[in-house]
């Protein structure tokens, strides 16, 4: 069948929505507003979102050192402390400094599978957030056994609760605050090339109102193989696509062809710059979690050639949903995320960029401090780690909960820790700091008033 070029480009709108699906969006628009709207997006600034898909056991990472809160704790979970033997006998745990009790009284460790974060830690590079989760409002026991407390919907479910926290809403959400973020750059009249980048399941975290996420393999972008070989056919088809030296009048026409143009030279100039960081390729270990952060530290160090000087990483690890076996399961697993964030540290300093790139931990949420056997159950609150030089790290955000199974820091379910931070305070910390305004963070976020702001200090300024 022939067509034209010009009733191609016409009468093709799902041919642009394929070519945005293959390649993503890697190229926006600034939005026709005031460049002066109070963000700042001097210079260049990362932010990597880890993911620990199924509810990481916050509890059996940061745990208790102090002899009584030790004591405490590994009585409350005996069976599981006996399964892991040596594994989290107290000598073997790593010490962490700057607790929330500078006193000495209580005391807190990283397990023995964690020592580069150890380290990373008490150079002051890495901080933890304590006990943070999605909240509606402060809440307590006594506010959700009255019925009074305004709770997040469908708490303890995994695909609602990993929603909640990349967009504030349960599955089915559209918009999530990485996009959010861009977008509100975008609106302050900021020009971004390829501002967020997916390696895992992030699409969500990374859509915004304007934005989209930009997919890419551990191996780069993808590829639209009809269009990457150098013989006639193939160049007549680029040139069909690209709408080279065509009179275009219609401007719904005009603008797809610029679309089309735009998308697939982005991302031929992202393909040759990602092949030639391949330099990087020795400084990490082959198993995922490295290899999407190796993609990561190889798509900032072509930032320039890029013109990219806003990113939004997202990256996964799953496995964490310890139902069962949590004590052969959990220690490879702190393994991996341990080794991945010192290579990916090391990498950030060796470019020079370590005060530009901020990592930080989710998950979809934390445990039940009581066991069930041999594992855990899902919980609530949890403990986030954020990694960068920019970081006011070697210390704590927040108070950390007691380890127990009822008080009024619990729902009173098995230990279900109710969290003191919402994920819109950590959020916000990290937003200022990227260059958001205080305006565009309350928009961001709507529900942050009703918290006591951001987590003042953790990126080296008050909000």
């Amino acid at each position: 069948m022939s067509f034209s070029r010009r009733s191609f480009l016409r009468n093709s709108a799902s041919a642009l929505l394929v070519s945005n699906m293959m390649l993503g969006r890697p190229h926006l628009v600034s939005a026709q507003t005031s460049p002066n709207m109070g963000a700042n997006f001097s210079g260049y600034k990362a932010l990597v979102c880890i993911f620990l898909f199924g509810g990481m056991d916050g509890y059996d990472v940061i745990l208790p050192y102090d002899e009584a809160g030790y004591s405490g704790f590994s009585t409350l979970r005996q069976d599981l402390f006996n399964q892991y033997g040596a594994a989290r006998a107290r000598e073997n745990l790593l010490a962490l400094s700057g607790g929330p009790d500078i006193t000495g009284a209580r005391q807190y460790a990283l397990p023995p599978e964690m020592p580069n974060l150890n380290t990373i830690y008490q150079d002051g590079d890495a901080a933890i957030i304590a006990n943070i989760g999605p909240l509606l409002e402060p809440t307590n026991r006594t506010a959700i056994e009255t019925g009074i407390a305004s709770l997040p919907a469908r708490l303890f479910s995994h695909n609602d609760q990993q929603s909640t926290w990349m967009s504030g809403s349960t599955e089915g959400a559209q918009l999530g605050w990485g996009g959010l973020f861009i977008d509100a750059l975008i609106q302050s009249g900021s020009n971004l090339k390829f501002p967020t980048v997916n390696l895992s399941s992030g699409d969500l975290f990374l859509t915004g109102n304007v934005n989209s996420s930009y997919n890419i393999a551990t191996n780069g972008p993808s590829i639209i193989e009809a269009l990457d070989n150098d013989d006639p056919w193939t160049n007549r088809l680029r040139d069909h696509m690209r709408a080279d030296g065509q009179q275009i009048n219609n401007i719904i026409s005009r603008d797809m062809a610029h679309s089309f143009r735009r998308t697939i030279d982005d991302n031929a100039v992202f393909e040759q710059q990602f092949k030639n960081s391949q330099s990087l390729s020795d400084d990490f270990t082959n198993n995922g979690l490295s290899q999407q952060l190796r993609a990561v530290a190889r798509t900032i160090s072509i930032r320039q050639a890029l013109g990219a000087d806003r990113q939004i990483f997202f990256v996964g690890l799953g496995g964490f949903d310890t139902h069962s076996a949590q004590a052969g399961r959990l220690p490879g697993l702190l393994s991996t995320l341990d080794n991945a964030i010192l290579e990916f540290h090391s990498t950030m300093q060796s470019l020079g960029l370590s005060d530009e790139v901020t990592l930080f931990t989710a998950s979809d949420f934390g445990r039940t401090v009581a066991i069930n056997g041999d594992g855990t159950d899902h919980g609530w609150g949890n403990h986030s780690f954020v990694v960068g030089g920019a970081v006011n790290g070697g210390r704590f955000y927040g108070d950390m909960p007691e380890y127990v199974l009822t008080n009024e820091q619990t729902t009173g379910q098995s230990g279900r820790i109710i969290p003191n931070w919402s994920v819109d305070q950590m959020a916000a910390s990290l937003g200022s700091w990227f260059g958001l305004s205080n305006d565009q963070i309350n928009t961001a976020f709507p529900r942050l008033g009703r918290f006591d702001g951001a987590i003042s200090g953790l990126m080296g300024q008050s909000v």
